[in-house]
């Protein structure tokens, strides 16, 4: 009766060098599942102190300037026509020295391009007016 012992006596049998990564998955997996338990629920609100109770009315009303572009870059202080820039920096001028700036209210006509409308906003931001509001945007939904 003979017995298989392998390949050969003085041969050294091929070692296996593949680690067994199943077990390390099965944990991290477990892992994984553990802290998603544990997270508590985020809550997709801010919590905000509002103020109670009704807020004094202003003192007085703000005083408004009406400021409309129009088609062809023509531009409207109060209904008046400016010749050109330089007399609307002016007025700018005049509204951002004050201590209680009016407010800037700009009125573009629908067929005006972008570009006049950009050339009053940039003055304004550059001489330092902060009070500025578009009115008039529902002429431009459809």
């Amino acid at each position: 009766m003979a017995m298989n012992v392998g390949p050969g006596a003085g041969a050294d049998p091929d070692v296996m060098v593949d680690i067994n990564t199943t077990p390390l998955i099965d944990v991290m997996l477990v892992l994984l599942i553990m802290l998603i338990i544990t997270i508590p629920i985020q809550l997709h609100s801010v919590n905000l102190n509002m103020p109670v109770g009704n807020p004094p009315p202003p003192p007085r009303p703000p005083i408004v300037v009406q400021v409309d572009v129009d088609f062809d870059g023509t531009i409207y202080w109060d209904g008046r026509p400016l010749l050109d820039r330089a007399q609307l920096e002016a007025k700018l001028r005049e509204v951002a020295v004050q201590p209680e700036q009016p407010e800037l209210h700009l009125r573009p006509n629908k067929l005006a391009t972008y570009s006049y409308v950009a050339e009053v906003l940039a003055s304004a931001q550059k001489l330092g007016v902060i009070k500025i509001g578009l009115v008039g945007n529902e002429q431009f939904v459809q």
